[in-house]
C-alpha cells in the first residue's frame, strides 16, 4: 500500500466509525424518535462519500509523484500546525471543566498570538475578549443555549 493511500483510508475508516456511532444513538422521547441522528447520519454519509471520492482520485493519480508532506519541510509551517493542534486539544479538554467563555478566550488568545505574534498584543487580546464574550451572550443570553 502506497502512502498517497494513506490518509484517504483513515478518513474512510473514521466516517464508517462515526456511521456505526450515528446509527446506535438513543431514539428520542419527544417528536420523531429518529429526528435526533438526521444530521449526524448526513454529516456521516458526506464524509463517506467525499473519503470515496478521495481514495478513488489518489488511485487515479497513482502514477504521479506523491507530494503532498513537502510543505511540512517548512519548519515553520510545522511548528504551527502542531501548535494548532495542541491548542484545539487543550481547548476540548478544557470546554467541559471551566466552560464556554473561559476555554474559547485561552483557546482564541493562544491562537492570536501564535498567528500575529507579541507585536499585535493588544488587538490580540481584544478580538479574544470581544469574541468569547459576544459569542456567549448571543448563545446563552439571546438564542437560551445551554452552554457548559
Amino acid at each position: 500500500m502506497s502512502i498517497r493511500y494513506i490518509i484517504p483510508s483513515v478518513t474512510l475508516l473514521i466516517s464508517v466509525i462515526y456511521l456505526i456511532l450515528t446509527f446506535n444513538l438513543p431514539e428520542s422521547n419527544v417528536g420523531n424518535p429518529t429526528a435526533a441522528m438526521n444530521y449526524p447520519l448526513l454529516i456521516g454519509f458526506a464524509l463517506l462519500g467525499m473519503s470515496i471520492i478521495y481514495l478513488f482520485s489518489e488511485f487515479k493519480n497513482r502514477k504521479e509523484p506523491f507530494k503532498a508532506f513537502e510543505v511540512f519541510k517548512d519548519k515553520q509551517l510545522t511548528t504551527h500546525v502542531i501548535v494548532v493542534l495542541l491548542l484545539s486539544l487543550a481547548y476540548t479538554f478544557l470546554f467541559e471543566r471551566i466552560g464556554f467563555l473561559f476555554s474559547t478566550l485561552l483557546f482564541l488568545t493562544g491562537l492570536l498570538f501564535l498567528i500575529n505574534g507579541r507585536r499585535k498584543w493588544l488587538t490580540n487580546i481584544i478580538v479574544a475578549v470581544l469574541f468569547s464574550v459576544l459569542s456567549w451572550y448571543a448563545f446563552s443570553e439571546l438564542l437560551s443555549v445551554s452552554l457548559p
